[in-house]
């Protein structure tokens, strides 16, 4: 599903408009990422939890040449499924 394709259907199932729909998407979107910059996690309970997580230095191979790079260490985001939704799927 496109972002496109999220207004429309939740622009249908809430009676909003489109570009309202759209207003609102932008800013739950914005201020996900403002939260995880911040190292907040954001909950939807019985949907799932994003948090930010360290990841540390490693060596990576490339395939290729066979040559050995050093990753630098980086914080990635992390989705944990809810139960809800987890038992949704089954």
């Amino acid at each position: 599903m496109t972002k496109a394709q999220l207004i429309a259907k939740v622009a249908q199932k809430s009676g909003l408009s489109q570009k309202d729909t759209n207003i609102v998407i932008e800013s739950l979107i914005d201020t996900i990422s403002d939260a995880l910059q911040n190292d907040d996690s954001v909950s939807f309970l019985g949907f799932g939890t994003f948090s930010t997580v360290q990841r540390a230095p490693r060596e990576s191979k490339i395939p290729t040449s066979g040559k050995v790079v050093q990753v630098p260490a980086k914080r990635a985001v992390r989705f944990r499924v809810g139960k809800q939704l987890k038992e949704s799927l089954n």
